[in-house]
């Protein structure tokens, strides 16, 4: 039902914070791709077409019903499964990946569906054991987590298999935090750990030549003008911004070519090169004020249920945020993630403008218990 409470509950802070995040990614996305002899590029149209698509989604997403919604989310999920492994048998192929599936006028990525039905999933099974609040008491018996532990393992096998190693980690990362919110044993994560640990050799076969190089990249192996590139030319960047940057549109490692991927994977890279210190920091604020806000309003949730849908909402888009811009500094191997709202990609601005609307509309709803 849709009446005057939305307005009056509607979390306009949240929605606000977003759209800045949005309209400041256009502009990178445009200085980005700008060149003199075509100032609108295709990938800003693209992305501006995109986004005000995003936003349409993001107010449906606010004023369906969450029961409705979340159940329309359990069957996508499994809908998603399936998508998977249609991208991985005859799905677009694109840089040596099967990432995408074509429905002739746009392709999308079905793993970035994974991160935003995921949630659902979990939050769905353990209603349905009727777990209370928090941890239960007793706890849960771990036999309670092996369906979604097995459905979990299936889904970032069927994203890792593609190959999109960082959203399979992503996926992992996220629900292994709503299990731990739920309250699975303390004592599976030391086992976990252990198992990685003795299986470091086993797992590092099994990474593709080009992703171990990513991981010895970080270690700093590799040459500046070969598997290093990108990390350096990224460097460059930030630090060639200073404290306020060159100017808009006016970042020669951008502007010259020198920074690869500069509209998707490197953008916060252009932020800092053109608006320097004061630029990075004031995005960085908009997450953080984001993120604050956010979990304000899942603490004061008192549904269980969405609390979990919350919290998985929120955590695939802050675990994006941390990923993104740690790999372009030089923190954490680069493994293809976007800066959410701001990169380049209609799949995970979508996804993320869709999160954040259901989260907005759990906002709304905390009111009416």
């Amino acid at each position: 039902m849709f009446d005057r409470r939305y307005f009056r509950y509607f979390d306009w802070l949240s929605f606000g914070i977003t759209l800045t995040l949005v309209g400041l990614g256009l502009l990178f996305v445009f200085s980005a791709t700008y060149r003199p002899d075509q100032p609108l590029s295709l990938f800003f149209k693209k992305q501006l077409l995109g986004a005000l698509a995003g936003f349409a989604i993001y107010f449906l997403l606010c004023a369906l019903d969450v029961r409705r919604l979340s159940r329309f989310a359990l069957g996508g999920y499994f809908f998603t499964l399936v998508l998977l492994v249609y991208s991985i048998v005859s799905g677009w192929i694109a840089k040596g990946a099967t990432r995408w599936v074509s429905l002739y006028f746009f392709r999308f990525q079905p793993s970035e569906l994974i991160k935003l039905f995921l949630p659902a999933f979990i939050a769905s099974y353990f209603t349905e054991l009727e777990t209370p609040k928090f941890y239960a008491y007793p706890p849960i018996p771990f036999s309670d987590f092996l369906i979604p532990l097995s459905v979990l393992a299936c889904s970032c096998l069927l994203i890792a298999k593609q190959p999109d190693l960082g959203t399979a980690l992503l996926a992992l990362f996220t629900g292994l935090i709503l299990l731990w919110f739920v309250g699975i044993p303390r004592s599976f994560f030391v086992v976990l750990g252990l198992m990685c640990i003795i299986g470091t050799p086993i797992l590092w076969k099994c990474l593709k030549p080009y992703q171990q190089t990513r991981f010895l990249v970080l270690m700093g192996y590799g040459e500046a003008r070969k598997e290093r590139y990108q990390i350096e030319q990224s460097k460059i960047a930030i630090g060639s911004g200073g404290f306020a940057g060159k100017g808009y549109l006016k970042g020669t490692q951008n502007k010259l070519d020198f920074l690869p991927e500069d509209h998707t994977d490197c953008i916060f890279s252009v932020v800092c090169e053109e608006w320097g210190f004061l630029g990075a920091m004031l995005v960085l604020m908009l997450y953080t004020i984001l993120f604050a806000r956010i979990t304000f309003i899942i603490m004061n949730v008192p549904n269980f249920f969405e609390q979990i849908v919350g919290l998985g909402l929120m955590v695939h888009i802050l675990l994006s945020v941390i990923i993104n811009i740690g790999m372009v500094t030089g923190l954490l191997p680069i493994v293809g993630i976007p800066l959410p709202l701001f990169s380049y990609g209609l799949s995970n601005l979508w996804v993320t403008l869709a999160s954040l609307g259901w989260l907005n509309n759990i906002a709304i709803r905390r009111f009416y218990y």
